[in-house]
């Protein structure tokens, strides 16, 4: 894509997003949830490895499950945000390479190193988390990434039958804005970059 973004793209996706803790009490409908899984994947990935696994809480059992594993600071507004999304790795993503990518083995780049497969399925469901969190912004949704949580408690209420493992949260719906502090300052060019 050669052509860059317009200034109201811009806006929607960094300029005027902002990260939120409160929520609207609307609720976010199943199929804009399937559409922002469909943006998600479309994100690239090493060898199209695609190893994120997305669980959607958003009914009351779900929060329910959700809750014990949550430092006391993320309790409150991810209990009143519409959706939860656990965004976690699958360690056999290999598996399925042969489908993803039909153009070398590339299952057995990790078949044969598991720090490798690990490394590279932390590394992309990173990458997707936040492929997710843009294309969330795109269809008019907020979001409020999350790192302070308990991941064994997680895994052990989500994934007990799997092997994924959760790497972060998120909440999505439609934030208050109201509610929003001003916006933390963030490292200028000069103390964050270099050419070399």
């Amino acid at each position: 894509m050669s052509i860059p973004l317009d200034s109201a793209a811009l806006d929607a996706l960094f300029t005027e997003a902002r990260t939120h803790s409160y929520w609207q009490d609307k609720p976010v409908a199943q199929e804009v949830l399937q559409q922002l899984y469909t943006l998600t994947a479309l994100g690239p990935t090493s060898a199209n490895c695609s190893p994120g696994r997305f669980v959607f809480v958003t009914s009351p059992e779900g929060k329910a499950k959700l809750k014990p594993a949550l430092s006391s600071g993320n309790v409150d507004k991810t209990m009143a945000a519409p959706v939860t999304v656990i965004v976690a790795w699958d360690p056999a993503f290999y598996e399925v390479l042969p489908k993803l990518f039909p153009h070398g083995d590339a299952r057995s780049w990790f078949t044969s190193s598991p720090e490798l497969a690990k490394e590279t399925a932390f590394r992309n469901s990173s990458l997707q988390a936040g492929y997710l969190i843009l294309a969330a912004r795109s269809l008019g949704l907020d979001a409020g990434p999350m790192s302070g949580f308990d991941p064994a408690k997680i895994n052990a209420a989500f994934f007990s039958e799997s092997k994924w493992q959760v790497n972060v949260l998120i909440n999505l719906g439609y934030g208050d804005a109201s509610r929003l502090h001003a916006r933390l300052p963030r490292l200028r060019f000069e103390e964050a970059s270099k050419f070399a």
